[in-house]
């Protein structure tokens, strides 16, 4: 099949750069592995989940959100508000299609994309002069290797497949991983009932989300530092000092951290509370597993019926992007760095891959979009 632009990956990025495509009337297809749209919103999220960002950083490009939107999204409203997107743009992805191969023909000039229609075991061939790498920066649950994890018996599940805390009343649960899902899967196991312990092993800041909100619109008139020094004060009367409970603050400040290492803040949900009650514990690093024991670097062991991996995602682009080169680094991720991210050789894109949530999605699909125009209106 020829078209113009081929799209990988029918999350908010995939969806995000369809619409900016048809505002231009470039002729695009979404191949999309799942059988939906928001694969990952609709079907591996946990229960309680909401967006982290206040609604003025959460909305996709040319659909503002509705006036009755709250200020943090939970949940299903956004899934509401994106199934309106999909049917105000008229997008179409191609289900079931996992695309398996996909490099740049230099002889004609184009990508060809090789993809595995899983309902039908055929494998469709699409040629484009443009490819947009949209299929995320979670498109991979990542669990680490531990020594002796094999071995545990009990019921191993990354974040990605933990929907809610209810099935673990009365039972011990590690959590391993102290970013937001991390210390939110912590929070509502220990709601629900669960002994509960967290591994935190390197410093992270605590913020509310009235903070972050705070922070990010004050970062339109101040620089960084000022409105680090601003909410960090906050934070430390808010939370007081958290290091006799085994929560260290790194030396930067939480936005001059985000910048840097694409790392956000731990937007607190009542996890902190829990802690300083007694209700979630804090342990060390692992150090090893052995059977239902768990032994922790400062030497203490403790017997666990469950452990819930918290530990993030990795991009799979490059197990089918052969050329992966012309944008991407080896880990999957963008080698250029922001703001120029998103553009690579050869007509090759990435959307969605800067670590700056719905709002960096937005930014690089009309990025994404003006130029594919551009390149195109300069051709004819």
């Amino acid at each position: 099949m020829e078209t113009v632009v081929v799209i990988v990956g029918a999350g908010p990025s995939g969806l995000a750069n369809s619409a900016c495509l048809t505002l231009h009337s470039i002729p695009h297809v979404i191949l999309e592995r799942e059988d939906c749209y928001a694969s990952l919103w609709k079907k591996r999220t946990y229960d309680r989940l909401g967006l982290h960002l206040a609604k003025e950083f959460c909305f996709l490009p040319h659909s503002p959100l509705p006036p009755d939107a709250p200020t943090f999204m939970p949940k299903d409203f956004f899934l509401n508000y994106v199934d309106a997107y999909v049917s105000q743009f008229n997008i179409n992805p191609l289900y079931h299609r996992s695309v398996e191969s996909a490099f740049y023909d230099e002889i004609g000039n184009k990508w060809r994309i090789e993809a595995k229609n899983t309902l039908e075991g055929t494998v469709e061939v699409y040629h484009a002069e443009f490819l947009v790498i949209a299929s995320g920066e979670n498109n991979e649950g990542y669990i680490p290797d531990m020594t002796g994890l094999s071995s545990f018996p009990g019921e191993i599940v990354h974040s990605n497949n933990f929907k809610s805390g209810s099935r673990y009343k009365a039972k011990d649960v590690l959590v391993v991983g102290c970013g937001n899902s991390g210390m939110e899967i912590a929070y509502d196991l220990a709601d629900h009932g669960a002994r509960t312990s967290i591994v935190i092993r390197s410093p992270f800041h605590v913020l509310t989300k009235e903070l972050v909100h705070r922070g990010m619109s004050l970062l339109k008139y101040l620089p960084v530092y000022m409105v680090d020094t601003l909410i960090i004060m906050l934070a430390k009367l808010k939370y007081g000092d958290l290091s006799k409970y085994g929560i260290y603050r790194p030396k930067g400040g939480p936005f001059a951290n985000k910048n840097a290492t694409g790392r956000s803040p731990v937007l607190d949900v009542g996890t902190v509370e829990k802690i300083q009650k007694g209700e979630i514990e804090v342990v060390s690093a692992i150090l090893s597993i052995n059977k239902n024991s768990v032994k922790f670097e400062n030497g203490i062991e403790k017997n666990f019926d469950a452990i819930v991996f918290a530990t993030g995602y990795k991009s799979a682009a490059n197990k089918w992007l052969k050329d992966y080169k012309y944008a991407l680094n080896a880990d999957g991720l963008p080698k250029n760095s922001f703001p120029g991210h998103w553009k690579g050789e050869k007509g090759l894109y990435c959307a969605g891959l800067s670590k700056r949530g719905l709002f960096g999605v937005s930014m690089d699909a009309e990025a994404i979009a003006n130029d594919i125009n551009k390149v195109i209106r300069s051709k004819n």
